[in-house]
């Protein structure tokens, strides 16, 4: 339980920094077309993942694994994963059902929450859970 709770004050974090790279890169970019949103998604998908990968390592999951690229690679690949989702939902969202960007992307970091954290505990296992 307490595992669960570290990832959600973690992911707390993680989505404000997604939210607001976002809306930084939305700003700079514009979401006008189909590309520029999808780059201020991916922009802010990137810098989520590198700030998601060290605070779950460390603090979320405490692997000592020793094999940190290893880890690394296989996180970067569940949240392609996940980024593929996160694509998707807002190309339905905004471009499809004119949701406004920015709720459009609320509601895609609750579901990409879930799937990240489920990914997260395949890819940090222990020898011992909590």
């Amino acid at each position: 339980m307490r595992k669960l709770i570290r990832y959600i004050i973690c992911g707390l974090f993680t989505t404000l920094a997604s939210l607001k790279s976002y809306a930084t890169a939305a700003v700079v970019l514009g979401t006008d077309s189909t590309f520029r949103l999808q780059a201020c998604n991916v922009i802010s998908w990137a810098l989520a993942v590198i700030l998601a990968f060290f605070v779950s390592r460390t603090w979320v999951f405490r692997s000592k694994n020793e094999h940190i690229w290893k880890e690394f690679f296989a996180f970067t690949n569940c949240r392609i994963l996940t980024l593929l989702c996160d694509m998707a939902i807002m190309q339905v969202l905004v471009i499809g059902f004119h949701v406004h960007d920015l709720a459009a992307k609320l509601v895609v970091q609750v579901v990409v929450t879930v799937l990240n954290y489920v990914f997260g505990k395949l890819v940090f296992r222990r020898s011992s859970d909590e």
